[in-house]
């Protein structure tokens, strides 16, 4: 296996880049990204400086939402390429020394999974139990309450078994009875097929949805209603997911997966969307059994402030002592950061002060797709959305389209260089202006930004494994302070606002400037002067 020279802990200090494999690159002009089209264009990722490449799904599915609905997880659906092509993609991401991370849909499957084909055929096939099945209700109703997160009611009604099945998400995704154990041994046989092939990492996609409640109990009205993890318009939010997802046997399967990644030497990063996502975070990364790292949605919110961030992070501190999150501002499933955070007319200036904000926290950042290029969100009409999620809550929700749209590498060609044919989704004309090649040529882009920094950042344990402390500043400054024993304190400003900020902080007095970030903030005398979305490092006395 490669990087066997690499600290045990390696992964706290990296960078994760996520590719959405049908809009990064399309090498066959079919209008769609894929295994090929990532190869072809791994220089660039790794030119990045980032050390991991996670690939959502790219597995054989009917695409109805997305390759997270998974008909054969040990093979490559023809959209995307073949087994030989992932092999390939995987060698070369090694030559470039870039470790290789896939998605795994372990919750539910397609429908078209000859598993489930054959667990409906029948009450008292071999496969009859590996699914979420329940009879109606008297009535004729639902077994349960449960919502789906896509809208509606959890449970879809098969008329072959005469029994309602449950998927948390599409219909078209029935989810997997874990406590089954034949499931479990199923799905751990098909990771060490991946792993045994060169894989590095793993990235379980919504891994607390696993086990559900074997008493069919009703989720309770939620207290207070999630509106940061799924749209106010979906009813999802108004229960409180007790009984549904986040069950605690799941922490014994984790277990198990842990063993499997060590024997390879491999992470698994769990996306965790709770109710109580914390509390969640904290139990699956306790005790150095389970997983390593855990995925945190409460950066991808629209809420931003300085003071959210702060307190997400202090809180994620305070309540997972000796675990370790994963802080993403920008992934497949959220509204572009740049206009999440930044609104409408966003500079550029933003991405360069949120990618140093997050390279700065203590964590493991990972960064999405077309972040470094200061995409914003594209606005996809009606008639070419692609997305279920949309199509069902269009107009109050989009849904995902707009920040799934293709890569742009080329500036003055056709889809921006992304493909021969007519792409999946459009390529919006302002996305082309900012593309890759266009942004080489200019030293203070967005694109040349991050890749100065993240090298920037490599000089500077104390930016990885640190121990974090926040200052308390006034909105819409976030100053912070990473200590590592034996190193200088690293102190940190970064001005999230549009107009230049001026503020006293007596912790600077002493500080000595540190240049090559490519933020431009000042200070003297323990005052730090930064302009509009910009910042300041400084380095002070020994640890």
């Amino acid at each position: 296996m490669m990087h066997s020279d690499r600290s045990p802990d390696w992964w706290r200090a990296a960078v994760i880049y996520q590719i959405y494999p049908r809009s990064f690159f399309d090498s066959n002009g079919d209008g769609v990204g894929d295994l090929p089209g990532i190869t072809a264009k791994l220089d660039y990722v790794a030119g990045l400086g980032v050390d991991v490449v996670w690939i959502s799904p790219f597995f054989t599915s009917p695409m109805k939402d997305f390759g997270y609905d998974i008909s054969d997880y040990c093979d490559v659906d023809p959209l995307f390429g073949t087994l030989a092509d992932c092999d390939a993609l995987i060698a070369r991401a090694h030559e470039l020394g870039l470790r290789v991370m896939i998605d795994q849909v372990l919750s539910h499957t397609s429908d078209a999974h000859p598993w489930f084909t054959e667990s409906r055929s029948s009450r008292d096939n071999p496969k009859a139990d590996w699914y979420v099945w329940a009879d109606a209700r008297d009535d004729g109703s639902a077994p349960t309450n449960w919502l789906s997160v896509f809208g509606g009611s959890a449970w879809q009604w098969d008329t072959q078994r005469r029994q309602y099945y449950l998927h948390n998400f599409l219909s078209c995704q029935p989810d997997l009875n874990f406590h089954c154990a034949a499931v479990q041994d199923a799905h751990l046989a098909n990771l060490r097929f991946w792993l045994e092939r060169g894989v590095d990492d793993i990235r379980l996609d919504a891994c607390n949805f696993h086990f559900h409640d074997q008493l069919l109990r009703n989720n309770p009205p939620a207290t207070k209603r999630d509106t940061s993890s799924v749209s106010a318009v979906n009813p999802y939010g108004m229960q409180a997911h007790v009984y549904d997802k986040t069950r605690p046997e799941n922490l014994a399967f984790l277990v198990r997966l842990r063993t499997l990644m060590n024997e390879f030497k491999a992470v698994a990063i769990g996306e965790v969307g709770a109710d109580d996502s914390l509390a969640v975070m904290a139990d699956y990364t306790a005790d150095g059994d389970k997983l390593q790292l855990a995925y945190s949605f409460n950066l991808l919110t629209p809420e931003f402030s300085a003071h959210h961030i702060r307190t997400q992070v202090e809180q994620f501190e305070a309540r997972v002592a000796g675990g370790w999150a994963s802080w993403s501002i920008g992934n497949h499933d959220s509204v572009r950061v740049m206009t999440r955070w930044g609104g409408a007319h966003a500079p550029t200036q933003l991405a360069k002060v949120l990618l140093a904000m997050q390279l700065s926290l203590r964590g493991t950042p990972c960064l999405y797709q077309g972040d470094e290029l200061a995409l914003t969100e594209a606005d996809i009409p009606f008639d070419q959305l692609q997305d279920p999620y949309g199509i069902t809550f269009w107009p109050d929700f989009k849904g995902r389209d707009g920040c799934r749209t293709p890569m742009p590498w080329q500036a003055t060609q056709p889809h921006a260089g992304f493909t021969h044919g007519k792409p999946w989704l459009p390529v919006p004309p302002e996305h082309a202006r900012a593309a890759v090649d266009a942004q080489d040529r200019e030293p203070s882009s967005p694109l040349n930004f991050a890749r100065n920094m993240i090298a920037w950042r490599r000089q500077f344990p104390q930016l990885t494994i640190g121990q974090i402390r926040f200052f308390d500043t006034a909105e819409p400054v976030l100053a912070l302070r990473r200590d590592l024993p034996g190193m200088p304190a690293l102190l940190a400003a970064f001005n999230l606002g549009d107009q230049p900020v001026t503020f006293s902080w007596p912790d600077a007095s002493a500080a000595t400037a540190l240049f090559g970030s490519g933020l431009t903030g000042t200070a003297a005398n323990g005052t730090i002067t930064l302009p509009a979305f910009d910042g300041w490092f400084g380095a002070i006395g020994q640890g």
